[in-house]
């Protein structure tokens, strides 16, 4: 999969998962993002390094933040965005995937952003794609999602600078999370010094220790010495029962609240890629607390997926000119 992602010469085409991109890729997606993260700042939020491209949103599975990000993102780099009403198009009326993909390409379609609830259908799509067009991967099942991974990243590094001096704990349902999944693989590309993943077994994955992180179960322990807090909404809609006694219980044991928030760093930052159930993953007066970054991530969430996108469609030269 990941060798589809890159072009003949190594520049990105598709941007499916993290997994197998190199260090040098993800911290020149972030170098990117970092002139991209300025114009919000300008009158008029738009360089015209797309225009004349079209960008067709497939979400196959609600989401209103990733969505209006992407669209945002499209937009603010002078591109044609259209967004496919999943609910009323010709795949409910059963037509076939490949067949409404071929109809949308023959309206000269140049990205598919695509959100699914199966794992591995961004990757099912860019494989049958034309070969000038590009697949963003938006979050496919429990595999991955690599735009909210490396916002996450850029996120972390406007913070603290330098990923191997630091200690990450991801904490809550890894098991369901195709977020977690991409985020262990960006941090450990970029060298973090430890990854840790805090939660109950039974929303642990078994090949955890596999994945190159320290395992905790409690939290008072896992979060000794942290820099970065990164808490994870729980996959209710993907469970089976009798995963968790109850939500109470839940946010007793694995919850953060101000208490637990102490025993990590006097300066760690607290992440949640969101929707945030207050009460259950995060207290309000953490999530809202000075120490949280959660509305940052989105903020940096546009200007992240400008420079996937703009990374994916511009031609090498173009790649090589200044973009603001």
């Amino acid at each position: 999969m990941t060798n589809n992602q890159l072009t003949d010469s190594g520049q990105l085409r598709h941007f499916l998962t993290i997994e197998g991109l190199k260090r040098p890729l993800l911290t020149e997606i972030m170098d990117r993002a970092e002139q991209f993260s300025s114009l919000s700042n300008r009158h008029v939020k738009k360089v015209p390094l797309l225009r004349g491209k079209t960008i067709m949103n497939l979400f196959f599975e609600n989401s209103t933040r990733t969505r209006t990000t992407f669209e945002l993102a499209a937009k603010r780099l002078s591109a044609d965005v259209m967004n496919l009403n999943i609910g009323t198009s010709a795949t409910s009326k059963g037509e076939s995937l490949l067949d409404t993909l071929h109809n949308l390409e023959a309206m000269h379609t140049d990205m598919f952003v695509v959100r699914h609830s199966q794992s591995g259908a961004a990757e099912f799509i860019a494989q049958h794609v034309a070969p000038h067009v590009s697949v963003i991967n938006a979050g496919d099942g429990c595999h991955a999602h690599p735009t909210q991974a490396m916002l996450d990243m850029f996120t972390i590094r406007r913070h603290k600078h330098h990923f191997p001096d630091l200690c990450v704990a991801i904490v809550g349902d890894i098991l369901h999370s195709r977020v977690a999944r991409s985020q262990i693989q960006a941090l450990a590309t970029l060298g973090v010094g430890e990854i840790r993943v805090i939660g109950p077994k039974t929303l642990l994955p078994a090949d955890t220790q596999t994945l190159g992180v320290h395992v905790y179960h409690d939290m008072e322990t896992g979060l000794q010495d942290v820099d970065v807090i990164i808490m994870l909404r729980l996959q209710n809609e993907r469970m089976e029962g009798g995963l968790l006694p109850s939500s109470r219980e839940y946010f007793h044991s694995y919850g953060l609240n101000k208490q637990k928030l102490s025993i990590a760093k006097a300066d760690a930052i607290v992440m949640h890629p969101g929707p945030i159930n207050r009460g259950v993953e995060i207290s309000s007066a953490v999530a809202d607390g000075p120490q949280s970054v959660i509305l940052e991530q989105v903020t940096h969430g546009i200007a992240i997926r400008m420079a996937v996108m703009s990374m994916a469609l511009a031609s090498q030269s173009e790649q090589n000119e200044s973009i603001i």
